[in-house]
């Protein structure tokens, strides 16, 4: 990283000597990376040509423009004397800031210096004014670049925790007495500046965002061994730039405003060796941190209520809360769990204190852990965090806040462990709750809810819940109300926190009408009509009268959602499911019916590939096509396979397709479950695999989750019944065949 940057910053430099040669009054100043001697591999070169006044400067600067331009080298110039160029930076913000950068590098270095010196002195006379801005102009682009330490293809220069946030430290500290940690950051951003680096020397370009293609080349380049080990690099120390920087600017922001702006009055008492001063919880003299083992929770606890820092204080030598952990201990966690949006902030602060892993040894295992895929948006411990602020607004709708709380906190803390993350929760669960100082009967509650945190996820989006097996099933797994009640907000709370993609208001209706109707079974009172047949029923008598006034098909829209009715038949699904995909339409869920006289309702969740609706008409005579069979959708879909085969979400690498064939999944169809990765026209490839091999689906239930398709098809064969046993390798090939085609 830094070594490589300094070597091609110093062969650069050495080549501008060359160029401007013995010119007398006259030096180059680099600003930006070169300035910093930051050069990676494609960084523009950023040159001044100063001057002390010199007539035929322009003929000097011809001289030493036109052969970089002629390398092909990407160069932003100017020419000035230094009267003109401290000017242009008293006037222009972005022109400060840069030449806070600036070192001369040829020619008459004095005269770079004087430069540097009085920009330096100008940078402080105007450091209340500018630094108001650089703060302003830093939060703005976090907000367009996102987070390094959180995104799947992270921006390293502009993002939230890299390399620009580290060069706006600098900055800070030049200008304000408050900002005393920036060179805090010189490791993490050696880490990002080496992958900076190598993202350039495999792209051929200045590239800044460390895109999924590339993780694994750069992650061998630089001797991880793996692109997992890379990203949990990158995450660390964008993470701590990121803290570093927020502990900045709250400190600027605070001198800035002065002390009359600042909260007047004396300390405010919080508890047992704590108060409230002038903003920051602190310790008082009655604080016994080597011996209070609750100090730690409860300090935290108090600063996320009220959205202030933690304390620099408490890292030094705070005690552990043992095992078991005093009541205090337990009662101040769950309360910082149920402090809300400023949960995140100020757990952050502890953790780059160390003091979250004192607390909980285990956290180590995750703690920056990626997920490398376009599902979820957060590494593992950062989504734990968010997953108990979602629940922190769930806790009124359960009668045990505090397992609701404590089980989104550590529901995926097996992720960061050997072997199936929830087989390895369930130990940790175990252990952890009973340390925490939980009696029996809650630890088999909290264990069950890792246990079962995606039970009704997956089954609402993947089982017939007007199956009385599923219900079955799920009130056979939770046991009672009470824990089904918990596990239906973890659930949210845990969707809601993956991404944008797994929490919406078909998933949502989907998982609450499987937690009434397992409630009502738990109960033993009368099964709630399920919701699809709810929606149908009208549906189904529209569609008669279309059909019977000589339609092929009944088409309702309300976009993203489609709703296809027509006579059923083998095939069907996959004909329409075909058609859709011919008018760029992904299906992100689905939903299949059919009544007693045999009309099928066949429901879609849509998007649309080019962010418009197709034509209404056009559609509708496609789909009337499909159902007669005058469509020819294989030879029309491979043509756009073959258009549009390079676009697909970001993932880490396609996993295999995988096909379950399963009898006992329900008492009156075979479910066919398939994961693949998502595509053009995978939903029509698996069912036409299985309307081939004399398969009618009965029921569906269509998923796409980031990059990947879970699909889950009730099917029945040609006399009504379910598939023989003899023939599930029939029905694996058939559906795996399709989907290598693709």
């Amino acid at each position: 990283g830094s070594a490589f940057c300094r070597a091609h910053s110093d062969l650069v430099e050495s080549w501008l000597v060359d160029l401007l040669g013995d010119e007398p009054d006259v030096t180059v100043v680099a600003v930006g990376s070169l300035g910093r001697k930051e050069l990676c591999p494609y960084s523009d070169l950023d040159l001044m040509l100063l001057h002390r006044g010199r007539r035929d400067i322009g003929a000097v600067a011809d001289r030493l423009w036109y052969p970089i331009w002629d390398s092909g080298l990407s160069l932003d110039h100017s020419v000035r004397t230094v009267k003109q160029a401290i000017s242009v930076a008293d006037d222009d913000f972005k022109a400060a800031i840069g030449l806070l950068d600036a070192r001369p590098v040829a020619g008459d270095l004095a005269l770079g210096y004087t430069l540097v010196e009085q920009m330096e002195h100008l940078w402080q006379r105007r450091a209340r004014r500018w630094l108001a801005v650089l703060a302003d102009a830093t939060e703005d682009r976090h907000r367009r670049a996102g987070e390094v330490a959180f995104l799947l293809e992270p921006d390293l220069k502009e993002g939230r925790g890299g390399l620009r946030d580290a060069h706006a430290l600098g900055a800070a500290a030049l200008a304000s007495p408050v900002v005393h940690d920036a060179a805090g950051v010189t490791g993490p951003n050696e880490v990002l500046l080496a992958a900076r680096v190598e993202l350039h020397r495999r792209t051929g370009r200045a590239a800044e965002r460390l895109l999924l293609q590339e993780q694994d080349a750069v992650a061998a380049a630089l001797g991880y061994s793996d692109a997992d080990a890379l990203m949990r690099a990158v995450s660390a120390a964008a993470r701590t730039i990121a803290f570093v920087g927020d502990d900045a600017w709250r400190r600027v922001r605070s001198w800035l405003v002065g002390p009359r702006g600042r909260r007047a009055g004396g300390d405010r008492p919080l508890g047992p060796g704590l108060a409230l001063r002038d903003g920051d919880v602190v310790l008082t003299a009655a604080a016994d941190p080597a011996g209070d083992r609750a100090l730690v929770l409860s300090a935290t606890a108090a600063a996320a209520a009220g959205g202030w820092s933690a304390l620099d204080q408490l890292a030094a030598g705070a005690a552990p809360p043992g095992d078991p952990w005093p009541d205090e201990a337990r009662h101040a966690l769950v309360s910082l769990l149920g402090a809300g949006p400023t949960l995140v902030p100020v757990v952050e602060a502890l953790d780059q204190r160390g003091l979250v892993a004192r607390v909980l040894p285990e956290w180590t295992a995750v703690r920056s852990r990626p997920q490398r895929n376009a599902y979820h948006r957060f590494t593992v411990d950062r989504h734990l965090w968010e997953a108990a602020v979602e629940a922190s607004a769930l806790t009124r709708r359960v009668s045990r806040p505090d397992l609701l709380l404590v089980g989104a906190w550590l529901h995926d803390l097996g992720k960061g462990y050997p072997g199936d993350h929830t087989v390895a929760g369930v130990a940790l669960m175990g252990r952890i709750a009973a340390r925490m100082g939980f009696d029996a009967a809650d630890v088999g509650v909290l264990v069950t809810l890792v246990r079962h945190h995606l039970l009704l996820a997956d089954t609402a989006t993947r089982r017939d819940l007007s199956d009385e097996s599923t219900i079955e099933a799920v009130a056979e797994a939770v046991g009672d109300v009470t824990t089904l009640e918990l596990l239906a907000a973890l659930t949210e709370a845990d969707s809601k926190a993956t991404g944008s993609t797994a929490w919406g208001p078909w998933k949502a209706e989907l998982v609450h009408e499987l937690v009434a109707r397992t409630s009502v079974f738990l109960a033993g009172g009368e099964r709630p009509q399920p919701t699809t047949e709810t929606v149908a029923d009208p549906v189904v008598a529209r569609a008669r009268a279309a059909l019977a006034d000589g339609a092929t098909v009944h088409v309702e829209a309300t976009w993203p959602e489609l709703i296809v009715a027509a006579p059923d038949r083998a095939g069907l699904f996959a004909d329409v499911a075909g058609a859709l995909s011919l008018h760029g339409l992904s299906v992100l869920a689905a939903d299949v019916w059919t009544s007693d006289d045999g009309v099928a309702i066949e429901w879609f969740r849509t998007e649309s590939t080019f962010g418009r609706e197709p034509d209404a008409r056009t559609l509708e005579a496609d789909l009337a096509a499909a159902v007669e069979g005058r469509l020819p959708l294989d030879s029309r879909l491979a043509e756009r396979v073959r258009t549009y085969a390079g676009r697909r979400l970001a993932t880490a690498r396609r996993a295999a397709p995988r096909v379950h064939v399963d009898n006992a999944a329900s008492g009156r169809a075979t479910l066919v479950e398939v994961r693949a990765p998502d595509g053009i026209a995978v939903l029509y490839r698996i069912t036409r695999a299985l309307a081939g091999v004399g398969l009618d689906v009965r029921h569906a239930k269509v998923a796409t989750l980031g990059a990947e398709v879970v699909d889950a098809f009730y099917v029945v064969d040609a006399g009504g019944s379910k598939v023989d046993v003899s023939r599930r390798q029939e029905v694996q090939r058939a559906v795996l065949t399709a989907l290598a085609r693709a």
